[in-house]
C-alpha cells in the first residue's frame, strides 16, 4: 500500500523562517537551525541572558532567541494561573526534572522509608538521625531568611528544648513548629485558612509588627529587593489576593494523579509550582519564603512522600541563594516560564535526596561497625539496647549532649527509664554529667 502524503500547509509562512531566508542570515542557515531546540548542547535549560554569550559570533542574537523560544513553545504545557491579570505559567520537562522525579519515586516514598527502617531493624540510633534531619530544614530555612544563629547553637536549643533568647532563635523555633504543623495538616485540603495558619505558626512572636502573623497584606507596598536594595519583584496587587489564593487552592486540590489522563502531573512538579506561586504572590508582609517552602513539604507529605520529612532542601538553597533568587526572576522575565524554577529546584532536590540516602547507608554501616567494636571491647553485654543506642550516637558525634527529656523523646521510653539508663552510662565511666540550669546534662566522657 502506498504511503499517504501529508497535507499541504496553508496560510502565512512563519516570520522567523522568513527572516532566515533573507541575507545575511541565509548564508549561515545551518548554524541558526542548529539552535532550534529547547536545551543547549550540554542539556541545560538556560535563559536568554546566559545563552547569548554561547552563540557563535556573527549570529543575530534576537533571531537565535526566537528559534530557541519556538522550540520550547512547541513543548510547553500549561501549568497554573498566576497574577493579575491572570496569566498561565507554563513549563516543559527537562532531563534534570526527569531524574529528580525518578529519585523521589525510588527513594522518598513512605514505602521506601519503611524499608529503610526495617533494614535498620532494632537499631534505635536511626531515630536520632531522623530527628536530626528534621531540625536541619528548620534551621537552614531560617538562615536562608537571614537568621544569624549558628547551626550548632540552634541544634542545642532544639535538642534541649530551651527557650529562644534572640529574634533569630525565635525564627528557628517558628520554622520548626511550622514544619511539624505542615506534617500534622498533611491530610487537609489547601485553603486560605491553612496558608494563613502556617504563616501564623511560623512567625508569631518574632516581630509581630513586621510580620503581621496570619494576616494577608492589604496594601501594595510590599516588594522583593536584592542585596543592594534594588527592587527585583513587585507582587501582583493586593486587590483580589484572596480570590487568587482560592484559585490556587482549587488547582492544588484538584487531582492530577491519573497517568491515563492528559492533565497528569507528577506531585513533585506540582509541589514546586505551589512553592513558586506563594513566592510570586507574596501574600504576607514578611515570611513568604518560609511559608512557600513549608507548603512544598506539606504537598509532598500529602502525596505519600514521607521521607521528605528528613530531606533538608533549604541547606542547599542557603548555599546558593543567588541561583535560587535568579530562578524566580528568570521565570518572571520570560513570560512565566516556570521551567527555570522547576529545573533549579529539581537539581537541588536531586542532591538532597541523594544526601538523605547516603546518610542512611552510612548509618547502617556505622551501626554494624559499632556493634562489632562493642563486642570486641566487652561492653556489648554490659549495656542495655537503649544504652548502646545513646553510646553510639555520642561516639558518632550525631549528638553531644543528652538529657532525660530528649532521650525519652527519641527512644520512646519513660522519663524514669531514660534517667536510669543515662546514670548507668555514668557508672560505667563512659559518660559524665553536669548540672546546667535545672537539669542534668550527660556527655561522652572527656568531651570538653
Amino acid at each position: 500500500m502506498p504511503t499517504k502524503k501529508p497535507p499541504l500547509l496553508k496560510g502565512r509562512s512563519d516570520p522567523v523562517f522568513d527572516r532566515l531566508g533573507q541575507s545575511p542570515h541565509k548564508e549561515r542557515l545551518a548554524d541558526y537551525l542548529a539552535l532550534l531546540k529547547p536545551l543547549d548542547d550540554q542539556g541545560r535549560y538556560l535563559p536568554f541572558d546566559e545563552l547569548r554569550y554561547r552563540w557563535a559570533p556573527g549570529l543575530d542574537s534576537n533571531l537565535c532567541w526566537a528559534l530557541v523560544k519556538k522550540a520550547r513553545a512547541a513543548q510547553y504545557a500549561s501549568l497554573l494561573p498566576l497574577g493579575e491579570p491572570t496569566a498561565w505559567g507554563q513549563f516543559l520537562l527537562t532531563p534534570v526534572a526527569q531524574k529528580a522525579i525518578s529519585a523521589v519515586d525510588r527513594q522518598a516514598t513512605t514505602a521506601a522509608l519503611e524499608y529503610m527502617t526495617s533494614q535498620i531493624g532494632e537499631r534505635a540510633h536511626f531515630s536520632y538521625l531522623l530527628n536530626d534531619l528534621i531540625e536541619d530544614e528548620a534551621i537552614s530555612s531560617s538562615q536562608l531568611e537571614g537568621a544569624a544563629t549558628t547551626t550548632r547553637v540552634a541544634k542545642e536549643m532544639l535538642k534541649r528544648h530551651r527557650l529562644p533568647r534572640t529574634p533569630d532563635e525565635r525564627m528557628v523555633i517558628g520554622n520548626y513548629k511550622m514544619m511539624n504543623f505542615a506534617w500534622e495538616k498533611r491530610y487537609e485540603p489547601l485553603s486560605i485558612e491553612l496558608i494563613v495558619a502556617l504563616h501564623s505558626v511560623g512567625v508569631a512572636g518574632i516581630d509581630d509588627a513586621q510580620y503581621s502573623p496570619g494576616e494577608l497584606r492589604v496594601n501594595d507596598d510590599v516588594v522583593v529587593q536584592d542585596g543592594e536594595g534594588n527592587t527585583v519583584h513587585v507582587p501582583p496587587p493586593a486587590a483580589r489576593l484572596a480570590q487568587r489564593l482560592q484559585s490556587l487552592s482549587t488547582w492544588i486540590n484538584q487531582s492530577h494523579n491519573d497517568p491515563d489522563q492528559v492533565d497528569y502531573l507528577h506531585p513533585l512538579i506540582k509541589g514546586i509550582a505551589l512553592h513558586f506561586a506563594l513566592g510570586y504572590e507574596h501574600p504576607f508582609r514578611d515570611g513568604n519564603g518560609r511559608v512557600a517552602r513549608a507548603l512544598f513539604y506539606w504537598f509532598m507529605f500529602k502525596n505519600d512522600f514521607s521521607a521528605f520529612r528528613y530531606i533538608a532542601i533549604s541547606i542547599l538553597l542557603r548555599n546558593a541563594p543567588v541561583k535560587y533568587g535568579r530562578s524566580y526572576l528568570n521565570t518572571e522575565a520570560d513570560d512565566l516560564d516556570l521551567t527555570y524554577f522547576i529545573d533549579f529546584q529539581c537539581s537541588v532536590i536531586l542532591r538532597a535526596v541523594g544526601g538523605f540516602t547516603e546518610a542512611y547507608r552510612k548509618s547502617l554501616i556505622n551501626a554494624e561497625r559499632f556493634d562489632r567494636w562493642l563486642s570486641a571491647s566487652g561492653f556489648f553485654d554490659r549495656l542495655t539496647e537503649k544504652q548502646r543506642t545513646v553510646y553510639q550516637v555520642a561516639k558518632s558525634g550525631m549528638a553531644k549532649e543528652f538529657t532525660a527529656d530528649n532521650v525519652k523523646e527519641h527512644l520512646g521510653c519513660s522519663y524514669k527509664t531514660a534517667t536510669s539508663m543515662l546514670n548507668g552510662l555514668v557508672e560505667l565511666n563512659l559518660f559524665e554529667k553536669r548540672k546546667m540550669g535545672r537539669e542534668w546534662v550527660f556527655f561522652l566522657r572527656g568531651t570538653p
